[in-house]
């Protein structure tokens, strides 16, 4: 895959974004421990870069998935992670299942304000005794009528706290404590409206805001829902089919995680550069010692790897082919290095390193998050196992 002029123009529009409406408010909003997401979206919206991939019908661009991808690297221009993870959240992980699957009138009244940035979605899977075992998810949606009255908690949930609508898997059906094989086949996707004129919607609260030792500037809470009556035409595509929905729903999100690693992980080793070639210790500067240029150059290469294997899944992707094999290594990869780049760079920084404003500690700081986020590292090598038929399980 290679990146067109017109790939190359949308990233120049998104950079020009950054430098002159994001990167000089990071570190307020990382201080703050939240940013104006309805601010940001909306500028984005106005770009038209909220909908790249999505129907025109509904206000988006209808672009092919390697429009997101490069949207996806040039996010990694920003100096903190948590501002391009909410950014991630609502392109490729909140909306993907409904411009799929969802009907006209959901598309009408929550995709195509998501895509303008008239609005701020999330996406609701994980909850506290259930994270990348999505089939133990225990909310439930029971039927009333003509409408879905929800119970349950919703736990790490990114753009939370400023939400206006959330996509919500359930347990509509038997099965709701996760066990047995009907616990594949009794959830749904639901959209589900988190607030009305600024307020949160009667039974939704916010039970708390949770701290964490990166990703400041985003928002995460933990959400109780009590009573919550949605109209069950809220519901995304079939009755029961939430968890496939979401499993491919999960494609774009890890690609997404993949992609958005490139440009960052890259600028950290170039930071070090530059710092190496500048301090001076024994009578010679750091970029001299041996052992420094030989790591360097292993990370880029490790770096440039993820991009040949990442670029690969997307063509694939664009395919139309099952990308779960490529999605799965590509995110598993992304992870470790968010892991050992930042890592390795930060011991060149020496003191530096540990310090809270040094922009490589914050990737060190941010960038662990992307082994446990979208199925942590050990689930994505279950899957992989299961795939390469040596696992004992089936691939379900």
């Amino acid at each position: 895959m290679q990146f067109t002029h017109e790939h190359r123009e949308i990233q120049k529009t998104l950079k020009r974004f950054i430098d002159e409406q994001i990167n000089p408010q990071v570190e307020a909003w990382e201080a703050a421990e939240i940013f104006p997401a309805h601010e940001v979206f909306k500028g984005l919206g106005k770009l038209g870069l909220l909908g790249l991939t999505k129907p025109e019908a509904n206000g988006g661009a209808g672009l092919d998935y390697s429009y997101g991808m490069a949207m996806a690297e040039t996010l990694g221009h920003i100096h903190c992670g948590g501002v391009p993870m909410a950014i991630g959240v609502q392109t490729d992980m909140a909306t993907p299942a409904l411009a799929r699957f969802g009907s006209e009138e959901l598309k009408r009244d929550f995709l195509a304000p998501a895509i303008a940035g008239d609005v701020v979605s999330c996406i609701g899977v994980s909850e506290p005794g259930a994270g990348s075992d999505v089939a133990a998810i225990k909310s439930v949606a029971r039927k009333d009528g003509d409408d879905y009255v929800i119970s349950g908690q919703k736990m790490w949930i990114t753009n939370s706290l400023q939400a206006d609508w959330m996509c919500m898997l359930v347990n509509t059906s038997d099965g709701q404590s996760g066990a047995g094989n009907n616990s594949h086949k009794n959830k749904s996707l639901v959209i589900v409206p988190m607030r009305e004129k600024g307020k949160l919607v009667k039974g939704i609260e916010v039970a708390q805001k949770i701290r964490k030792i990166g990703m400041h500037s985003s928002d995460t809470g933990l959400i109780y829902f009590d009573e919550v009556r949605v109209p069950q035409r809220y519901r995304i595509g079939q009755e029961g089919a939430g968890f496939i929905y979401q499993m491919q729903q999960f494609q774009e999100e890890r690609l997404w995680c993949a992609a958005s690693t490139l440009q960052s992980l890259t600028n950290c080793i170039e930071w070090t550069v530059e710092w190496a070639q500048e301090r001076k210790l024994f009578g010679a500067s750091l970029a001299d010692q041996q052992w420094v240029q030989f790591k360097l150059a292993e990370l880029k290469t490790e770096v440039e790897a993820l991009r040949a294997l990442t670029y690969q899944a997307c063509e694939h992707y664009i395919a139309g082919e099952d990308v779960t094999e490529w999605a799965t290594m590509a995110k598993l990869k992304a992870g470790r290095l968010n892991r050992t780049v930042p890592d390795t760079c930060l011991q060149f920084w020496g003191g530096m390193g540990f310090t809270l404003e040094n922009k490589v500690s914050r990737m060190y700081r941010d960038g662990r998050l992307a082994s446990i986020g979208g199925g942590a590292d050990e689930v994505m090598l279950g899957i992989l196992s299961k795939i390469m038929g040596i696992a004992k399980r089936p691939l379900k």
